[in-house]
């Protein structure tokens, strides 16, 4: 594990603590899509959903086969 992954998951971790009231387990036990949910709560951000063309993109880039 680099040392760089390291120190931006502690700093990530605290920031849960203080930000929504994480403990390290509820952060280490929570998915990256669960974390971003809050981050952009937090932030008033909405992700528009995508359109047909982008959802066409992803299915050549992606295929399931």
């Amino acid at each position: 594990m680099s040392a760089y992954f390291v120190d931006a998951a502690k700093r990530l971790s605290g920031a849960a603590g203080v930000m929504f009231g994480w403990t390290p387990d509820g952060f280490w036990n929570a998915t990256p899509e669960e974390l971003a949910a809050l981050v952009r709560a937090a932030g008033g951000e909405e992700a528009a959903p995508p359109d047909g063309a982008v959802i066409a993109r992803l299915k050549e880039q992606f295929p399931d086969g």
